[in-house]
């Protein structure tokens, strides 16, 4: 597959893709309430937060950060790797490799295709957010604001991504990576930011936390788009995130191409 072959292909599958997330719009709307994790913590930190701040959150604090949390995971979500487990046991992985396109472009379309329909809900929760904590609390003030914001949404999109590529193609050397999907699943919510802000970790716990991927994912775009950082540390932060953008890219393709390798369809 070449990259010009890929580069025509895909805004016919960016349709394809996005007339499918039309079609199956009520599967988006179940799964945009499996994610509404950020609203129950809202109300848990908020009542929290009526006894007093909790470090630099008050209750409007609260409101802007778990709402944004609410959004970025809109924004971020991938089930790659379900996909391509699920496939690897049925064996239409071999299928997918027939045809001359690459799998991983077609898993990637298929998720950036639900980003508009996304986005519809999005904006109206960014927009309560403004009313509800305050502009400077819920979105960037400034055109450079947004910026960092946009290298972080992308960022954490490329981790989370990639890392379903990775514990996806894990399905070509195990009988079930699903346990280790598990896995996954659970550190991503206690790490990433999205069940409460990073910076209530012990100083100690918030050092390992700084060298694992799960913080830029979900913490780092939240932070950025809540205005947490000025714009030397936010840089910083996001070169740290890009470092684990290019790793998990160079990692995950490497595991992809030896596991095409020794791949053998079964299951049906």
């Amino acid at each position: 597959m070449s990259l010009r072959t890929s580069l025509k292909a895909l805004p016919t599958m960016l349709r394809i893709g996005f007339s499918e997330a039309v079609a199956y719009r009520a599967e988006m709307v179940i799964w945009v309430l499996a994610t509404t994790m950020p609203l129950i913590m809202l109300a848990l930190w908020s009542a929290v937060a009526r006894g007093g701040a909790v470090g630099r959150f008050g209750q409007a604090e609260f409101t802007g950060y778990f709402l944004a949390a609410f959004c970025v995971r809109q924004m971020t979500s991938s089930w790659v790797a379900w996909l391509v487990s699920y496939e690897v046991k049925q064996g239409t992985l071999a299928m997918r490799l027939l045809r001359p396109i690459s799998p991983l472009l077609a898993y990637a379309t298929e998720v950036l295709a639900g980003i508009p329909l996304r986005v519809a809900i999005v904006l109206p929760v960014l927009g309560i957010s403004v009313w509800a904590a305050g502009a400077e609390r819920a979105v960037p003030t400034s055109l450079g604001g947004w910026g960092l914001f946009a290298l972080g949404i992308v960022g954490a999109w490329l981790i989370t991504f990639y890392l379903n590529v990775l514990l996806g193609t894990l399905s070509l050397f195990l009988e079930s990576s699903q346990k280790l999907m598990e896995v996954y699943m659970v550190l991503f919510f206690v790490c990433s930011g999205y069940m409460f802000p990073v910076e209530f970790f012990p100083p100690g716990v918030r050092t390992v936390i700084e060298w694992l991927p799960f913080r830029y994912q979900m913490g780092l775009p939240v932070e950025l788009l809540t205005g947490a950082h000025g714009a030397r540390e936010a840089w910083a932060l996001l070169g740290a995130q890009w470092a684990w953008v290019a790793g998990l890219g160079v990692v995950s393709m490497a595991v992809w191409r030896r596991g095409l390798a020794r791949f053998a369809a079964f299951g049906g």
